[in-house]
């Protein structure tokens, strides 16, 4: 769009903003009539470990989403001469699950505790025998039944539970809903009636001594494409700390990350999937149909129109990276030798292509959380090198880079080779893909499947969000997410395809055997609380 056209758009409330709360970064994206990013903001943060407890304060939360949401409101009228103070619609995203629960007077009973801890073990368990149906430990409903497990003081006073996502959407609307995909992570969700499960509700309440039955506390499902309410006076001048945001804006039903990932990468339809690699990594697969039993290592959850998902999901991806990355950055300033992060991760990352392909020997754990998938409670990153391996630097970085995939590959060869799960394209995004063709091609060999970044993959879940509620506002009738997605959003949008190289598929697979035998380590230094 022309710059002209793109203020026209501005100024008569056409554009569509999607704002996602990362476990890192918050992101505000504006996008124009044609769907593409106009304006974005964004806010650092990061969560705290609290009384055991992995968290965000309420605090940081509003001030994260007003400074990204202020940051992208200042670019606009920067790059276009005007100030945006009307809408056509907003969406909202965050990481996914978790457990958030109020009292009656709109209250926060505990602090956020988020997808990030592995404390609900006893609960998990208990749940997924009880409903043939696996409850991971990061599911709003296995926090809450541990959390009565413990009997913790809190319990008897819920008159609401919902994720970060639906926390925000409630503030801004006064509705209490949530979006299916994001819903399948609270409570799951009956693929036919593509509402919460009935019949599991009823095994749930039977276990229950409270003033309350699971169903009274619960938000309300919507499908994508379905309106979820209008921005409330309160709720603009919450968003918009300078006044200027008009109220009555539509709102998509609020998603998780997962769900946003999905849409941004075009991966909504059956046998398509997508990969999120960041702080932690997770792959949904669009299912043709139910899998043969119940596997701890695979979630069923849904896409954001309600279809089955098969997710493997693991806590930990490239925090520890980033924290060896810094260690260079470190050494760089202190020899005189500065250098941007960006470019020293480039550096790093390429360098890696140069070690052997099973990473000559070397093994590395980075678990700065726990691990759901190899049944680690918490973390204690570790680094190994047997006296025969061969310690240099690609193989030091091949090494980091691949153990980040370790835990997701093992959930994924039960969906390839027990399940024989088809794919016909699978899509990265994240910040293990920015490095060009490098994350890519360890994720192809850990698949052994081809893998498409497209170039919007850097716009992650914000801007999936937005396409969202621009499905909303802006779809034909009867008219799916998937078709909306194919003709009005990807056609014609450039990616790039990698193919697996063979070598570094068969690398891969002696290096996840030897991670697989070296789980023991890992479980002692958990252990011994170092």
């Amino acid at each position: 769009m022309e710059l002209n056209d793109i203020k026209a758009s501005i100024e008569s409330g056409k554009t569509v903003l999607g704002i996602e709360l990362g476990s890192t970064r918050i992101k505000a994206v504006l996008i124009g009539e044609d769907n593409a990013p106009i304006a974005s903001g964004s806010h650092d943060w990061e969560n705290k470990y609290i009384n055991n407890i992995w968290t965000y304060s309420l605090e940081d939360i509003w001030a994260g989403v007003q400074d990204s949401y202020s940051k992208m409101a200042s670019e606009v009228e920067e790059k276009y001469g005007t100030s945006l103070k009307k809408i056509g619609a907003i969406g909202f995203s965050a990481m996914m699950h978790g457990y958030m629960v109020f009292d009656k007077n709109g209250e926060l009973l505990v602090p956020f505790r988020t997808w990030r801890n592995s404390i609900t073990e006893q609960a998990s368990e208990k749940l997924t025998e009880l409903f043939n149906y696996n409850i991971p430990q990061r599911w709003s409903i296995a926090h809450l039944y541990q959390a009565i497990l413990n009997n913790e003081d809190h319990v008897d006073n819920i008159d609401f539970i919902t994720t970060l996502a639906g926390y925000i959407h409630w503030r801004l609307t006064g509705r209490k809903v949530l979006g299916v995909g994001e819903a399948s992570g609270v409570f799951p969700i009956d693929i036919n009636t593509k509402q919460f499960n009935k019949e599991m509700i009823d095994r749930f309440n039977g276990l229950l001594d409270t003033p309350w039955k699971i169903e009274d506390i619960l938000p309300e499902v919507l499908l994508a494409g379905e309106n979820a309410g209008t921005l409330t006076e309160e709720g603009a001048k919450l968003l918009d700390v300078s006044g200027k945001l008009e109220a009555g804006v539509p709102l998509c039903p609020p998603e998780g990350d997962a769900g946003t990932g999905m849409v941004a990468t075009n991966s909504v339809a059956k046998r398509t999937g997508n990969v999120s690699a960041g702080t932690s990594v997770f792959a949904m697969i669009v299912l043709e149909k139910e899998l043969s039993k119940v596997y701890p290592e695979i979630d069923l959850v849904t896409t954001p129109a309600g279809e089955l998902v098969a997710m493997v999901h693991a806590n930990n991806c490239t925090s520890d990276i980033n924290a060896w990355v810094n260690l260079f950055k470190e050494f760089a300033d202190a020899i005189g030798a500065p250098i941007s992060i960006p470019k020293l991760f480039d550096t790093l990352y390429f360098k890696s292509l140069e070690g052997d392909a099973d990473c000559g020997g070397l093994m590395s754990y980075g678990y700065l959380s726990g691990e759901n998938i190899t049944h680690m409670e918490s973390g204690c990153p570790v680094f190994i090198h047997p006296a025969d391996s061969k310690m240099n630097l690609a193989n030091f970085m091949r090494t980091h880079l691949f153990t980040s995939l370790g835990a997701l590959k093992i959930g994924l060869d039960i969906l390839m080779q027990s399940e024989g799960v088809k794919l016909d394209k699978i899509l990265g995004h994240g910040g293990l893909f920015k490095t060009e063709k490098v994350g890519q091609s360890y994720m192809a060999a850990a698949i052994n499947a081809p893998v498409t970044v497209m170039e919007t993959a850097g716009e992650g879940g914000a801007w999936g969000i937005a396409l969202l509620a621009s499905y909303m506002i802006n779809k034909d009738e009867n008219e799916s997410l998937a078709n909306y997605l194919d003709n009005k959003i990807f056609a014609g949008m450039p990616g790039v395809t990698l193919e697996p190289d063979a070598k570094d598929v068969e690398g891969f697979n002696e290096f996840i055997k030897r991670y697989t035998n070296g789980l023991p380590i890992e479980r002692a230094a958990v252990d011994s609380n170092i």
